[in-house]
């Protein structure tokens, strides 16, 4: 057969390659790794970091504009005071077995911060130790309710132990109750230290006390000596 028709060649259809469904995304995913792993040196100047800076000068000026504003915007907000009131007091709650000191050490830190006397402690007591803070001293009782009570509150609990006796049962009780109910701060503070007339006993007393009181809370727990009265303070 004749390849061309009166001397001229015969024009062929031109091929059109698909433009939708599945062989035109796979031809197009194709291309695309193919064009990633040339590494076109177009595409890698798009690509390095510094490209990603303002090509329009006056662009750059509104989005720096547009940024001022709302940081002056941020900073010009009122602060919306959430406090309702006046905080609540702290609440230190002092503990111990009778006849060790309570009512006179309540007594002391009242007069302390005060500078008045306290003749009688009946029930919490509630000074100002500053312009944004009160402290509420609780003496704790001895029945297991009010322990149970008084460790639900307590923002800090002072532990009265007898230095010439030890540690005692109630002691104990209130401190295994404090770790139910959440364990606030704990300090303890050893008392009737003047009963003892021989330094080198009271020395031990106080190492063997302190490091019974750092077993039961941790080491390092702050405990504090204090002897008898002398002229009422």
């Amino acid at each position: 057969m004749a390849s061309d028709v009166g001397g001229l060649d015969q024009p062929h259809k031109a091929h059109r390659s698909r433009q939708a469904g599945p062989s035109a995304k796979k031809k197009a995913n194709s291309d695309r790794k193919k064009k990633k792993r040339s590494g076109n040196s177009a595409d890698n100047k798009n690509q390095n970091p510094k490209a990603f800076a303002f090509k329009s000068a006056v662009k750059a000026k509104r989005l720096q504009s547009h940024a001022v504003e709302k940081e002056q915007r941020r900073l010009h907000v009122p602060t919306i005071d959430r406090t309702y009131g006046e905080p609540a007091p702290y609440v230190v709650v002092v503990h111990g077995p009778p006849k060790v000191g309570k009512s006179v050490l309540i007594k002391c830190l009242v007069k302390h911060y005060t500078k008045h006397n306290l003749p009688e402690v009946r029930g919490p007591i509630t000074i100002v130790s500053g312009k944004q803070r009160r402290i509420q001293f609780v003496e704790c009782p001895n029945d297991i309710n009010g322990m149970i009570d008084c460790a639900k509150f307590a923002d800090l609990a002072l532990l009265l132990i007898d230095g010439s006796y030890g540690f005692e049962m109630e002691t104990f009780e209130f401190l295994n109750i404090l770790q139910v109910h959440g364990f606030p701060k704990i300090m303890g503070v050893l008392t009737h230290l003047d009963k003892f007339k021989d330094a080198k006993k009271l020395k031990k007393t106080k190492q063997r006390l302190k490091h019974r009181f750092w077993t039961e809370i941790y080491d390092g727990a702050k405990l504090f000596y204090l002897s008898g009265l002398i002229h009422g303070k």
